[in-house]
């Protein structure tokens, strides 16, 4: 008997190394599939990765990181991609704790997850 097909009832939006081939493969163990969007009103800044396993994975010692700043000229673009939630566990165990997972929605409408500068304010 087959086990049933993965449920991709999650989103995850990335602006940075989440979108590298290398990396997906390392942290999801496939290629995942997605689609241009934006978050309105965050900006981006780079960040300086010291945890060896991510620079292995990823290739690179500083990372990008957003951040709300709620000004209307401000926006990150990325891809957003349909995972599953253990998947979404693997991208939790794969970004350093300088990150926070924040629930965003995009310019297209979709509500997805993303990962933010730990110390940045949450959107009121």
């Amino acid at each position: 008997m087959s086990s049933p097909p993965p449920t991709f009832s999650e989103h995850l939006f990335s602006y940075g190394t989440l979108q590298l081939e290398p990396v997906q493969l390392a942290t999801f163990g496939r290629k995942l599939d997605g689609r241009e969007d934006a978050m309105p009103g965050y900006a981006m800044t780079m960040l300086k990765i010291d945890d060896p396993e991510v620079v292995a994975t990823s290739g690179k010692t500083h990372h990008p990181v957003v951040a709300y700043t709620g000004q209307s000229g401000d926006r990150v673009t990325g891809t957003v991609f349909a995972i599953t939630p253990e998947e979404l566990q693997h991208a939790d165990d794969y970004e350093v704790d300088s990150y926070r997972r924040d629930r965003v929605v995009l310019e297209s409408g979709v509500a997805a997850w993303v990962y933010v500068d730990a110390t940045s304010p949450r959107p009121a």
